[in-house]
């Protein structure tokens, strides 16, 4: 903003909390959980839900576990009368799920909603009103708060006289004073204070005080005071469950969210991914998951967010962002070479520890949760581009490719590919990465081309073997014996015979490759050049080991006598 336009705002006034508890609280439970999504959701999309989108987009609700779904505005449109009319006659609300219906407290609206709840088992009745001094002088032409009270303890009291007209149906009452983040708190608490006096609660039967943050005009502290006076101050608070509505203007709907919990209430809405209007509602799903990350239990199953998601983005036509908590493309990946090599480390010592003990908390550098607890692979968490580094190769090598590289080869390895990711700009596909690997290193036959390798056991001497191999450098094609005390050294024997030997082996592992054929081995050798001193790695693959080790030696010889 230009300096001139930051004189039209003022700070949110604090609220007068000196013994404030919430601060010296933690979370240790889940919350009662109600999705709002085919409400709070669906109005603000560019193009609701229809009907039949709507029905399948509940069955998902149910399936993750939510116990309280609001279903609509009932009296505000046909389509969604006739939702709600689908959900009761074709009996498809399960017995554990109890629906919620939003409605002003006018009326003819209320009076709608009760014909559109007739026959359910369970209902949350939401009557609302908008209470805040902005709303009071704009929206209802400087109403006074008298004014604004009546028309909730009026909304509260059709609710009671109309509950014996649905004999069928439990009716349990939430009321909200819409614009709560923007009321003066004594004027919410006398709102919520006279509702609650015309329905009488009990703990055997409770009802929700909802406290919705519409507009976050503050920072999420604040917001928690202000719950936590209210939970302070409200009356029958054993016979009420105090229900949290966060929106995101701020951007801190989660923290706000957190923190209104630690103050005090028992019930959060929100929506799935954070879908609403403006910045959006709470996001529900990083709610959750953020308990599950701390060992809490929350009755949701988030198991398969990818799949999850892509039924939201197709039924909402909405897309979540790469970098969104917990479900976004890019959230658990890792394009760094040092969080990458930390990574690794951290997935390698968890599968060697849990082998003993499966129950170890989870603990691996920039990973907050196990990415597979949610259905993701741990294939996309590494990715590759100029920014990567050798341990981010390795693992893509080792998880993708079944290549298990030594510690001292990765630097090698990850500058070539990295390397070669710079040059193009842009990121590597992990088939991308493989490929490149084995066009630099794996069975390179040029200049040095192995053709045939026979051991001669008869011609075995103090401890050495024989071998005769035919190799062929450029055209020519040449036959050679070597002898020493396995298969590689008796090669090298052999090649220093033939005016080769202009290195030495420094190092040589094998193992069965993974992912590939079970016939397959691979082998990798460091040689070092006589001369510069130079280290230089190979890799053979090859159903048998002895000749993986040999292709592997050829591979380094070719890297430190690269063809013109």
């Amino acid at each position: 903003m230009k300096p001139e336009s930051i004189q039209k705002y003022r700070p949110f006034p604090a609220v007068e909390l000196p013994d404030r508890q919430w601060p010296s609280r933690t979370i240790t439970h889940a919350p009662i959980w109600c999705s709002v999504d085919l409400r709070d959701g669906n109005q603000a999309l560019p193009i609701p839900m229809s009907v039949e989108e709507k029905l399948e987009f509940f069955d998902v609700l149910c399936a993750i576990g939510f116990k309280q779904i609001e279903v609509g505005f009932p009296s505000a449109a046909d389509t969604e009368f006739l939702f709600l009319r689908r959900l009761i006659d074709e009996n498809r609300i399960p017995d554990d799920v109890t629906i919620q219906v939003l409605v002003q407290t006018r009326e003819h609206l209320i009076r709608r909603t009760f014909e559109a709840i007739a026959g359910a088992r369970r209902a949350i009745v939401h009557i609302y009103n908008s209470t805040s001094p902005l709303q009071r002088r704009v929206t209802f032409g400087d109403a006074t708060r008298e004014q604004i009270r009546d028309i909730a303890v009026e909304g509260a009291k059709l609710v009671r006289e109309l509950v014996p007209t649905v004999p069928h149906t439990e009716v349990v009452l939430q009321y909200s004073p819409e614009s709560f983040s923007d009321t003066e708190l004594d004027f919410a608490l006398e709102c919520c204070n006279a509702v609650i006096g015309i329905w009488q609660p009990t703990p055997e039967k409770k009802m929700i005080i909802n406290l919705p943050d519409t507009v976050q005009w503050t920072t999420p502290n604040i917001h928690a005071d202000m719950i936590e006076w209210m939970c302070r101050h409200l009356d029958r608070r054993d016979s009420l469950d105090v229900s949290l509505h966060t929106h995101n203007d701020r951007g801190t709907g989660t923290a706000a969210t957190e923190l209104g919990l630690m103050a005090g209430a028992d019930r959060v809405e929100g929506t799935l991914f954070g879908n609403g209007e403006r910045t959006g509602n709470l996001d529900i799903v990083n709610v959750a998951l953020n308990m599950n990350s701390h060992g809490i239990a929350t009755g949701l199953d988030f198991s398969d967010l990818t799949s999850l998601r892509h039924v939201y983005e197709r039924i909402t036509r909405m897309t979540v962002g790469e970098r969104h908590p917990y479900v976004g493309e890019l959230v658990f990946t890792a394009f760094s070479g040092s969080h990458q090599d930390a990574i690794k480390k951290g997935l390698d010592r968890r599968d060697r520890e849990t082998v003993e003990d499966p129950a170890i908390p989870w603990a691996v550098p920039y990973l907050t949760i196990d990415p597979q607890d949610v259905g993701r692979s741990y294939e996309a968490i590494i990715r590759i581009n100029s920014q990567s580094g050798k341990g981010g190769i390795a693992y893509i090598l080792d998880h993708e490719h079944g290549f298990d590289l030594p510690k001292t080869m990765h630097p090698q390895v990850g500058s070539y590919i990295y390397g070669h990711a710079d040059a193009e700009g842009r990121e590597l596909g992990n088939e991308e990465i493989g490929d490149l690997f084995f066009e630099k290193y794996v069975n390179l036959e040029s200049p040095l081309h192995l053709l045939e390798f026979e051991l001669d056991h008869t011609g075995k001497k103090d401890g050495e073997l024989t071998c005769h191999a035919t190799v062929k450098m450029g055209d020519e094609v040449i036959r050679g014996t070597g002898c020493g005390n396995g298969p590689i050294n008796a090669f090298v024997h052999l090649l220093a015979e033939l005016g080769y030997k202009t290195f030495k082996v420094t190092d040589y592992r094998s193992q069965a490759l993974r992912g590939g054929s079970d016939a397959d081995s691979a082998a990798y050798v460091q040689i070092q050049d006589s001369e510069s001193g130079a280290l230089l790695w190979g890799c053979g693959v090859d159903p048998s080991i002895e000749m993986a080790g040999l292709r592997a030696l050829v591979s380094a010889w070719n890297l430190q006598h690269p063809t013109p």
